[in-house]
């Protein structure tokens, strides 16, 4: 595959899910929003939006700035995933604008496609199911992954290097969707060409800097395609 503002024949696409293939980031605001008013924390709505594609640091200083213990941490976190859970039961979550078209065109390419997520597996496996995108992908990385392998998180590029590494493809092969500066970072850091697609906040200087092309949505993508 020939793109314009891409360097390269590209044969593999490596993906991000939450904020990129899925509506998750903004359930996830929704749904830390509920948790605090249901423990009566006071925390500004506004706050959830730094966790979007948030590294371990930044999490940690979230969680030590709004919560008396690690116990009242664990039962808000506990919550907000139940709830994010539920919700994608209920049909809540959604492919993004374009999702749809672009894996239905990546395989008519016959491109090899795969996730790398810090999400967990199981919520992962959960989401592809819920929203019948699971057998377009080769395979799918999460944090698990990430502990299992001994590698560093995002915004490390360790995850995004395995995924090439498993896929049999040189970096300058394959492409990387992201939709956070973390992630962004890290295909920066992976030495593989990133497109960001912001999700919930918009692209910094930082990420223009790091992000080979910055597209609106999937179809703004599909668009550049030679």
């Amino acid at each position: 595959m020939k793109v314009s503002g891409i360097k390269g024949d590209i044969k593999g696409v490596i993906f991000d899910l939450d904020g990129l293939l899925v509506n998750s980031e903004k359930l996830y605001w929704k749904a830390n929003i509920q948790a605090a008013k249901e423990y009566n924390l006071n925390i500004p709505e506004d706050s959830y939006l730094k966790l979007t594609g948030a590294t371990a640091a930044d999490m940690q200083a979230f969680y030590h700035k709004y919560f008396a213990s690690e116990h009242m941490r664990d039962q808000f976190i506990q919550r907000t995933d139940d709830l994010v859970w539920q919700w994608t039961d209920e049909g809540k979550l959604k492919l993004q604008v374009g999702v749809q078209a672009a894996l239905d065109k990546f395989k008519a390419l016959n491109l090899n496609m795969v996730i790398a997520s810090s999400n967990y597996r199981n919520v992962i496996e959960h989401a592809i199911w819920q929203t019948g995108i699971r057998n377009y992908f080769d395979f799918y990385l999460s944090y698990d992954d990430v502990k299992e392998n001994k590698l560093a998180p995002k915004p490390a590029g360790d995850i995004y290097e395995l995924a090439a590494q498993k896929l049999g493809l040189g970096k300058n092969e394959v492409i990387i969707f992201e939709d956070s500066s973390t992630g962004i970072a890290a295909s920066k850091a992976a030495g593989i060409q990133g497109i960001m697609i912001p999700d919930l906040l918009p692209p910094k200087m930082i990420d223009r800097e790091n992000a080979s092309l910055i597209c609106t949505n999937f179809n703004d993508f599909l668009k550049k395609i030679a």
